[in-house]
Order: C-alpha cells, then structure tokens, then sequence
C-alpha cells in the first residue's frame, strides 16, 4: 500500500465495517443456513412448497432489495418473527481471529458496524471471532427502519444519527455496489474480495471502489504496523 494511502486511511475518524462475508471469511458460508431458514419460514407462512417458496423468496429479493423487505411490503408480516427465525443458525464456523481482534485495537479512530442483520445477529458473530470490545455501535437493519443497503437513506440516517464526517470515514464492505452511496458522499471505500456471485457489480465498480482485499485481517495487520 503506498505510503500516502496508509496515512490518509489512519488520519479516518471513523471506520464503518460491514459484517457478513467481511469481518469473517466467505467459507463460513452462515449466509446458506441463512438462506435454507428463509426458504422454511415462506413454506411455513404460506403453505406452500419449499421449491415454491425458494423462487418466491428470490424474486422478493430482486424486487425489493431483501427478502424481509418483500414480506413485509407484500405480506405485511412481523419483522421481528422472520429476522429472530433465520438467525437461529449454527456460528460455529466463525472462528476466533486473534490477527483481526489485534489489528482493530491499534486501528486509530471510532469503529461503527453497519449491517443488513441484526444487533443479535452481529453479537453472535463478533462473540466468535472474539472482537465484541472493538466496535463502539452496531447499527442493524431495525435501526435502518428495514431499508436495506444500498439504498442511501440507511447510510443517511446513520451518518445523521451518530455525528459522522464522510469526508473523514472509511466504509468496508464485501458487496461492491454497496460502496457506490459512501463514495459518492466521500467516504473511502475498502472492498473486501469474494467468490460469492451477489457481492459483484455488473458495472466497473473502479470509480468507487478505491481499496480491494481478499483478506480482511492482512488487510488492517499491514495498515497498522509500524
């Protein structure tokens, strides 16, 4: 990293991580048991076929940002049913990070995660990776009033809520279009690499993607040595 991107990136007041897929690798893959409770809760609700329920609960997704989000516009059902349902998962595939837990206590500035999930959900998760002490606030997708990223008004409320300068912030994410609204209000942008086909962008992603990763935890480890 050149020296002059290292210093602009130390000199951030605040640091906005998301959570899923980026503060602990991919191969945990949480998000397919995620994904297979999904499915079960629209089987449930409705009666329907799990096949059915799975291509319903894709198309909500595509047309209305998450599959939350589609339930409660189209079913109107209870938010909190359906989030506390699919988060009931096993998290014994996130494990501890001692190289990550280290890099983030010599990270200079606030450290704030930003998340489609839950306060539950990232409690969870940090629990595993043993990084609970570093953060200073999760805002979840209650706190985004159930809008998802990326639609800008959840990274608007959240900036107006809790006093943050985008032009002295750095977002972190592992779904590249969701970098598009930071940059555009200033922010740096770190885009952490992964296999998965919904964290591309089908445009070139350069004009708003201004650092990349495969490996979070190297990532910050090199940032911060001296």
């Amino acid at each position: 990293m050149p020296p002059n991107d290292k210093s602009k990136l130390l000199a951030a007041e605040t640091w906005i991580f998301d959570l899923d897929n980026t503060l602990y690798p991919a191969s945990c893959n949480l998000f397919a048991q995620v994904d297979r409770k999904m499915g079960d809760f629209i089987s449930s609700m409705l009666n329907i076929p799990y096949e059915d329920a799975r291509a319903l609960q894709k198309t909500y997704f595509r047309e209305h940002g998450t599959t939350l989000r589609g339930l409660m516009q189209v079913h109107e059902i209870d938010p909190a049913d359906f989030l506390d349902y699919v988060h009931d998962i096993d998290y014994s595939p996130v494990t501890y990070d001692e190289a990550l837990g280290e890099a983030l206590s010599r990270l200079p500035g606030r450290k704030l995660i930003f998340t489609n999930g839950t306060v539950a959900h990232a409690d969870s998760v940090l629990g595993q990776l043993g990084a609970a002490d570093h953060f200073d606030l999760i805002y979840d997708i209650v706190a985004s009033d159930y809008i998802p990223k990326p639609n800008p008004a959840p990274y608007d409320k959240m900036i107006a809520e809790h006093d943050i300068d985008p032009t002295t912030s750095v977002m972190v994410e592992d779904i590249a279009k969701n970098l598009m609204h930071p940059a555009a209000i200033g922010m740096q942008t770190v885009w952490v690499r992964t296999d998965t086909d919904w964290a591309k962008d089908d445009d070139d992603p350069a004009d708003y993607i201004h650092h990349e990763t495969d490996d979070l935890s190297a990532w910050l480890s090199d940032l911060v040595a001296t």
